[in-house]
């Protein structure tokens, strides 16, 4: 018999997840280990629960998200954008509580390209008279 799952894209920055919600105590993996062995800081752990916090959901799915791209803070970002796209297949009356928090929204600022002639996206050479 097939397992029931509910999957989810979450985006941020250049980190992409794939999250999927299981019915479960409330465990959460990241590419294969636990969020504690994977986070060090609290902050992004906070973030990664936020959308299960808000939908008083935390004990009821097991988390496994497989995440890759950017640094932690943007993983993190991508995690919980993804577990609350994927607490819409569970629910879809959990949207007014997400919606609001802005959690369904993929933030979409990214690092702006290189130009040629420049140092940076847009930091110029230093310029000198003489």
């Amino acid at each position: 018999m097939a397992k029931v799952f509910y999957y989810g894209t979450g985006r941020r920055k250049e980190a992409v997840a794939r999250v999927r919600l299981l019915p479960g105590a409330g465990n959460i993996y990241v590419n294969g280990r636990t969020i504690d062995e994977y986070f060090g800081l609290e902050t992004l752990k906070l973030i990664v629960r936020q959308p299960l916090h808000l939908t008083d959901s935390l004990n009821r799915f097991d988390v496994y998200a497989n995440v890759h791209g950017g640094g932690f803070s943007g993983q993190a970002g991508a995690i919980r954008h993804g577990i609350s796209r994927a607490l819409l297949q569970v629910d879809d009356q959990m949207r007014p509580i997400l919606k609001p928090a802005g959690l369904l929204t993929r933030d979409q600022r990214m690092k702006e390209r290189k130009k040629y002639g420049l140092k940076k996206a847009r930091r110029a050479p230093q310029f000198s008279k003489r």
